[in-house]
C-alpha cells in the first residue's frame, strides 16, 4: 500500500483580488494586425458611443492573446504563422519564432519569401525575427522547462512581444497524455511575459475537418484563449459543389474562429484562398 503525506489545506491569500484590484493589472483591450488580408476585422469590441453600445472592428487579434491554429496538413497553418511574424517584424517588432519541425535556415528561407510575397524588403528588418530552433536541438524540442527558460532569455535580451510556435503539438509527439499539461505550461509563460502568441496544432487525419480537435484532443483547444480552424474540401459530389458553389474535383478551403473569450467574434465559416505565391487570404462567408 502507498503512503501519503498528510498536507494540512493552506489559505492562499495572495491569491485573492477583489474586482477592482484585477483590475488594475488588466491590459487595455486593441487589436493586432495580423497580415492577413480579411482576418482582422473579424474581431470586435463593445463601446458605449453617445450612450449607446456600438460594435467596434478591433482590427486584429486581442493584444495579448494566445490563438491556436489547427488544420490537418496542407492548409495553410504555417503561412498564417509566418504572415504574422512577417507583418509584425516589418512594423519593427520583435517576433520569436519557435521552430519544432524544421530547422531554422529553413524555416527564415521561408519567410523571407513570405515577406517578399507581401510586398516587403526582409533585408529591412531580418533580424527582428529572433528564431528559436526546438527542430534541430532535442534537448529544447524534449524538454520544456529548457525551452521556456531558453524563451525568457531571448524576450528579455531581443524585447520580444510576439511569439509562434510551429508547432506546439511537436512538443508531446508520442505523449499525447501530456499535451494538455505542455500547453497549459505554455500558455502561463506566454502569459506572464505579455506575449501576444500563436500556436500551430496538427490535426489527424480522422478528426473532423472543421472542428477545434488537434492531436492532444480537445482540451488543448480549451486551454487558449481562441482557436482558428482551417481546412480543406474535395469536391466529391453534386450535393457539396451547390452547397459551395464549385465544381466537382475541385478543391475548397474554409476557415472559422472557433471561440474567443478576449473579445467579440465573427461565427461564422468562411472562404479561404492561398494565392499562387503561398498568401493566406479570409474571404467572404458561406452561403
Amino acid at each position: 500500500m502507498e503512503n501519503y503525506t498528510y498536507h494540512e489545506p493552506e489559505v492562499v491569500k495572495e491569491a485573492i483580488f477583489k474586482g477592482s484590484e484585477a483590475l488594475q493589472k488588466a491590459p487595455e483591450i486593441e487589436g493586432v494586425p495580423t497580415g492577413i488580408e480579411g482576418l482582422d476585422d473579424l474581431f470586435f469590441t463593445v463601446k458605449e458611443v453617445k450612450g449607446k453600445l456600438k460594435q467596434v472592428p478591433l482590427g486584429g487579434i486581442p493584444k495579448y492573446s494566445v490563438f491556436n491554429i489547427t488544420g490537418v496538413s496542407d492548409t495553410g497553418k504555417s503561412l498564417m504563422a509566418e504572415q504574422f511574424a512577417v507583418e509584425q517584424a516589418h512594423k519593427g517588432k520583435k517576433v520569436a519564432f519557435i521552430t519544432v519541425e524544421t530547422p531554422a535556415n529553413f524555416v527564415i528561407a521561408s519567410i523571407k519569401y513570405r515577406a517578399l510575397a507581401m510586398g516587403y524588403n526582409f533585408d529591412e528588418f531580418e533580424d527582428n525575427i529572433i528564431l528559436i530552433d526546438a527542430a534541430s536541438n532535442s534537448k529544447l524540442r524534449d524538454n520544456v522547462p529548457d525551452l521556456l527558460a531558453t524563451l525568457a532569455y531571448a524576450i528579455k535580451e531581443f524585447k520580444i512581444d510576439f511569439t509562434v510556435i510551429d508547432s506546439v503539438t511537436g512538443l508531446f509527439e508520442n505523449k499525447e497524455m501530456m499535451a494538455r499539461s505542455i500547453v497549459r505550461r505554455l500558455y502561463n509563460f506566454m502569459k506572464k511575459w505579455y506575449q501576444t502568441a500563436i500556436f500551430i496544432s496538427q490535426k489527424r487525419s480522422g478528426h473532423e475537418e472543421l472542428s477545434a480537435e488537434a492531436a492532444g484532443g480537445y482540451a488543448v483547444g480549451h486551454i487558449v484563449d481562441g482557436t482558428m480552424v482551417v481546412a480543406k474540401e474535395l469536391i466529391a459530389s453534386q450535393y457539396a459543389a451547390r452547397m459551395y458553389k464549385a465544381e466537382l474535383g475541385e478543391i475548397v478551403r474554409l476557415f472559422r474562429i472557433d471561440g474567443c473569450r478576449m473579445s467579440g467574434h465573427d461565427t461564422k465559416t468562411h472562404y479561404m484562398e492561398i494565392t499562387e505565391t503561398g498568401i493566406v487570404k479570409i474571404l467572404e462567408p458561406i452561403g
